[in-house]
């Protein structure tokens, strides 16, 4: 369509890395390559496999040169050299969720885990599994979708393209309101070298049908874990069809977690992401949505709070190629120590966009001197009957407010407490899962502490 644009038409990596091929290959990057490249076979996966491998094989591992990248240095993660590694089944109780008791699938480094899988009393329609046990009728419901999003060419979205084994499938028919959440947890156990896992996910929700998934990393190595983490998920929503979508990185504050969420919306459809940015000592989250209908409704709420020497990045697209469309983004910030945050947020409104409300705030709070967060709303637009507004703030915790709640009989530092965890409950308590948004909010109050 003439003037339609898409999340990935912003200069980014994967534009610089075409002038790659005319440069040496990425020696870290084509070691990585080598890592997760699976055995060969034949059909339509092969195909994307190694389509996707050669255009890794010709590109490079970003770097702050890179427009999309300047706050963000990959330099130590290159030093790292990752290893594939096969791990056993450890206890997972601690990451259950009750509401999904039988309805849950388990990933142990990239690897589906069956022995630690529940999948039962779903709907008639729902199809939940892994992409290898799949009936031969499901996988051509997944031909039509995976790796097809925009943006699929991205160096690291093409790095676990190229290394595809096990994806975890959600797919909801015509009609059919799931009421139990889907928990896709994705473990990374380490061994004794660094090891690195690439989580697949696809979700497609059918016109008129409804859905709740949970895509959840977390970690048994415990603080001393060196991984990386590079996962996709790509969603297609149908006509009229909603999805609530909650994703949360918890991993080791020595792992590496890059992830590319891309969203694809088609009329009247209604898509709410709840993402949480807890852990890692670098991660990145591209999230991209894509507007192929008009009057969608896109509701994006993020939280990244993060200290020590962490950084988080966040960068969001969202392309509003047609007339009526609704979005509306919160992204907070809690940054501590010598923490570095990094939020850019983009919105597209072409001229066939008519009659689009858009609004996009991204408010961060700083929790010592040394903390640093760099902000960039965007938006950018060619329709002239539109409603839209952007905004950043960056803040301290306020005297006067510590001083009020002191007044109350609140001593300074459950002061301080407390004004955090106002601060990141506004995001939290929008988590339709009561059990996890109360883990989360307890592990919001340990780390205010």
């Amino acid at each position: 369509m003439t003037n339609q644009v898409s999340p990935s038409a912003i200069p980014n990596s994967d534009v610089v890395s075409l002038t790659a091929t005319l440069l040496d290959r990425d020696a870290e990057l084509v070691a990585l390559l080598n890592q997760v490249t699976v055995p060969a076979s034949t059909g339509w996966l092969q195909e994307i496999r190694e389509r996707a491998a050669n255009w890794v094989r010709h590109s490079t591992i970003p770097t702050t040169r890179e427009e999309e990248w300047r706050f963000t240095d990959l330099s130590e993660l290159r030093q790292v050299k990752f290893h594939s590694f096969t791990a056993t089944s450890p206890d997972i109780s601690a990451f259950t969720l009750p509401e999904s008791h039988n309805s849950r699938l388990v990933f142990l480094n990239g690897v589906y885990a069956p022995e630690l899988s529940a999948v039962a009393d779903l709907p008639a329609g729902v199809v939940v599994g892994n992409l290898n046990a799949l009936p031969l009728t499901e996988q051509e419901r997944v031909q039509k979708h995976l790796a097809q999003a925009e943006g699929a060419l991205e160096v690291f979205t093409a790095l676990n393209t190229a290394g595809i084994s096990d994806v975890a499938v959600v797919l909801v028919a015509k009609n059919v309101i799931v009421e139990t959440p889907i928990h896709l947890l994705f473990i990374s156990v380490t061994g004794e070298t660094a090891t690195i896992a690439q989580p697949r996910c696809l979700v497609v929700a059918e016109s008129g049908s409804q859905v709740s998934v949970i895509e959840d990393y977390v970690t048994t190595s415990g603080e001393a874990g060196v991984y990386l983490t590079n996962a996709v998920t790509e969603i297609a929503i149908a006509d009229n069809a909603q999805v609530s979508h909650t994703r949360v990185e918890r991993d080791s504050q020595q792992a590496f977690h890059i992830g590319k969420t891309a969203v694809t919306q088609t009329r009247y459809s209604r898509y709410t992401c709840h993402a949480i940015s807890l852990g890692a000592k670098l991660s990145r989250h591209n999230l991209e949505i894509l507007q192929t209908g008009e009057q969608t409704e896109t509701t994006l709420n993020g939280l990244t709070m993060i200290a020590g020497n962490q950084v988080a990045d966040t960068h969001s697209a969202i392309a509003l190629n047609h007339p009526y469309g609704t979005s509306k983004q919160l992204h907070k910030c809690i940054v501590g120590d010598r923490a570095h945050a990094v939020f850019n947020g983009k919105v597209f409104v072409p001229k066939p966009a008519q009659l689009t409300d858009a609004a996009q705030l991204n408010r961060n709070l700083l929790l010592s001197s040394k903390a640093r967060v760099d902000t960039k709303p965007q938006l950018e637009i060619t329709a002239d009957n539109v409603k839209c507004a952007h905004g950043a703030t960056v803040s301290q915790l306020e005297d006067d407010e510590i001083f009020y709640l002191q007044s109350r009989g609140i001593d300074a530092n459950d002061s301080r407490k407390l004004l955090v965890n106002a601060f990141a409950a506004e995001i939290i308590n929008q988590i339709p899962v009561a059990s996890l948004r109360d883990s989360l909010l307890n592990t919001v109050r340990s780390s205010a502490e």
